[in-house]
């Protein structure tokens, strides 16, 4: 297991790490069990699987996902340089549909457009540019209606509510997520001693009782394998590590690297876990 990345500092300096040592293969199992009891059948396993947990900030600062945007928008965006130049909907819709991948529909309840437009407007907490004269300009919103946007869920990538409101003179919408943050389900927290083992996963074509898995090891680490401990519902894996140094001064660097992990049947629909933090790997080997 991956001892060593606990001590690599976030400076690229020169560190000695010390020793660690190999997880016996009785040991990865016992760590394993601990992983499937602490999530089988927890409220974090239901929301991951039936619930709205999202894996990206519902919100960010900026504007829409696609698109180049004019300096001066984002800069009078940062600042709070909004007017409101139209009637904002009524308050008579209260739900609407989540659209899962899988083709499932659920209904969450939703924030107002008003709170939406009064969330958006505000500037930034931190202004590292104030609004020079002629560097902004008001940005009138002059329409709104609700739509939806892509977000990537737990579930994969969901179509959800979101209020887009027309500015003048800006082609692209700024655009709300509309779902209301009660029915958002938070990350689940990292199991102690929370050091990721493996980033991300993805199936291996025309072998279907494989995995590639993505991970992270130190400059001075030797890697001796990865390993996997099944049940009918979840999948716990890590790679085998072990600081390989003499005891000079090691580079703090963190490497990763891809390596294959057999499974003794097909992944099917069961949840990837990873041993050292006891969360869930997410498919998708490009997503870092």
């Amino acid at each position: 297991m991956r001892r060593t990345i606990a001590c690599l500092s976030l400076v690229l300096l020169l560190s000695s790490c010390g020793s660690s040592h190999q997880v016996s293969p009785g040991g990865f199992e016992g760590r394993a069990r601990e992983v499937v009891t602490r999530w089988q059948g927890s409220a974090d396993d239901r929301a991951w699987r039936e619930g709205f947990v999202a894996l990206e900030v519902l919100n960010p600062q900026g504007w829409g996902r696609v698109g180049d945007i004019p300096a001066w928008v984002n800069l009078s965006d940062h600042n709070g340089a909004y007017h409101l130049a139209a009637k904002l909907p009524a308050d008579s819709l209260t739900r609407a549909d989540v659209r899962w991948p899988d083709g499932k529909v659920s209904q969450v309840p939703l924030v107002t457009a008003a709170s939406a437009y009064a969330e958006l407007s505000k500037p930034a907490d931190l202004i590292e540019e104030e609004c020079p004269p002629k560097g902004c300009r008001p940005l009138r919103v002059i329409g709104t209606e609700l739509g939806e946007v892509s977000l990537k869920t737990s579930r994969g990538t969901a179509r959800v509510p979101a209020w887009k409101f027309t500015v003048e003179g800006v082609e692209q919408k700024k655009v709300h997520v509309a779902v209301d943050p009660s029915a958002v389900t938070a990350l689940p927290e990292r199991v102690q001693p929370g050091i990721e083992e493996v980033m991300a996963f993805d199936l291996v074509a025309g072998k279907p009782g494989e995995l590639l898995l993505r991970y992270g090891y130190g400059a001075c680490d030797t890697v001796h394998g990865a390993r996997a401990y099944e049940t009918d519902q979840l999948v716990v894996v890590d790679v085998d590590e072990k600081y390989s140094g003499s005891g000079e001064p090691c580079p703090a660097i963190l490497k990763t690297a891809m390596i294959t992990v057999t499974l003794a049947r097909p992944l099917g629909n069961r949840l990837v876990l990873d041993s050292g933090t006891g969360l869930p790997v997410l498919r998708g080997l490009q997503r870092r």
